[in-house]
């Protein structure tokens, strides 16, 4: 990491520690906390970042420098993607307390290592588009600086300059919140409790909408956030048909789906499994729908529910220790973290990685 002696790196820890951690834990005392929790269920929030070093001021004070941690970063400098720049999966863990660790099934980062939210910044292009990005701390054993990354909430482009416009820490764990958070997209229809179809935009607190797991479940709050329809925030479109849906539905794509199998044509070992929406592009009957904006609703209920979407079976909001920081302020810790295995066992990518997985989840859905 660039100009980041030990003492200074060492004071940014401390930092971190003391305004994360309300019982003014040492370093060491929260690092091995972080190692160590073994009975809490952690939350998997995989991502798609660049390591810093492949993203460097090109003008300015930090000329020649990798991307740094806030107390670095200089407003004004120009920042380019290098040449042999290419983004990895980061899976992160999110923990009860809101502490996060590399997940084992992350492409980058050493599993275990305790990873912070340093901050959020804007990106402007030379056409004077602006693009939103987080930066991502991880940290080894002693509390040292380990890597830096940078999570690009649009794509961010080769050959093209980007001045740094804006950074502050405000902001940056409700940033990630709704990156992270499911959604449905303006028009797509949820089923009532009464049996009849209501678009989501119109879906208001307090209506009944029918449940796959409990029955009539109330809404508790509806959200809305509307984001740049690209890379990793572009929604999915399910083509009508394509796991018997009546319409084409689209999702966020972090979106988990359900699917209950009468033959176990994916290998799993269950009858009932969720599927994550990225994760069943195939670029014919399910693909990114890519460009503009897009409007995403969020549904919550007391507890995380099945619902129904266009005839077919999605998850409402799964609040765990990121999506928690989408909710207003007066909902934030009246609610018990979700577990992301309740209803199912959650597909991992590689079990999706073949062309014909959409067809052999419908082929298992009505066998």
């Amino acid at each position: 990491m660039p100009n980041c002696g030990r003492n200074r790196v060492a004071d940014f820890q401390k930092k971190l520690v003391l305004r994360a951690n309300p019982c003014h834990l040492t370093t060491f005392e929260t690092i091995e906390m972080i190692h160590h929790v073994s009975t809490a269920t952690g939350h998997i929030h995989a991502l798609s970042a660049y390591r810093a070093d492949a993203f460097r001021a090109e003008y300015g004070a930090n000329t020649g420098d990798a991307l740094g941690i806030l107390d670095e970063l200089v407003l004004d400098d120009i920042y380019a993607l290098t040449p042999a720049a290419c983004s990895a999966r980061l899976a992160l863990e999110a923990l009860p307390g809101g502490q996060f660790r590399v997940a084992d099934s992350s492409s980058l980062g050493h599993p275990g290592a305790a990873v912070h939210l340093d901050c959020a910044i804007n990106l402007m292009e030379p056409g004077g588009t602006t693009v939103e990005a987080l930066v991502l701390v991880e940290v080894d054993d002693e509390g040292m600086i380990a890597e830096v990354y940078l999570l690009p909430l649009v794509p961010l482009q080769h050959k093209l300059q980007y001045t740094l416009l804006h950074a502050s820490r405000e902001g940056a764990r409700k940033s990630l919140a709704q990156a992270a958070s499911t959604s449905f997209i303006r028009g797509t229809r949820i089923t009532l409790a009464t049996g009849a179809q209501i678009r989501v935009e119109d879906l208001k607190p307090g209506e009944r909408v029918l449940t796959r797991d409990a029955g009539a479940q109330e809404v508790r709050w509806t959200g809305l956030t509307t984001q740049r329809a690209e890379g990793s925030l572009a929604p999915v479109l399910i083509k009508a048909g394509a796991l018997n849906n009546e319409n084409d539905l689209l999702l966020g794509p972090n979106h988990r789906l359900f699917v209950y199998q009468r033959a176990d044509e994916i290998g799993v070992g269950s009858a009932e499994i969720l599927v994550t929406a990225r994760d069943l592009v195939n670029g014919t009957t399910v693909t990114l729908h890519d460009g503009g904006y897009a409007d995403y609703f969020q549904i919550l209920f007391d507890s995380h529910h099945i619902i129904y979407a266009e005839g077919i079976a999605a998850e409402s909001l799964l609040v765990d220790p990121v999506t928690e920081n989408a909710l207003p302020g007066p909902l934030q810790g009246s609610l018990s973290y979700g577990r992301r295995g309740s209803h199912g066992v959650e597909v991992p990518h590689r079990l999706l990685d073949r062309p014909d997985a959409v067809t052999a989840l419908k082929r298992a859905s009505l066998r």
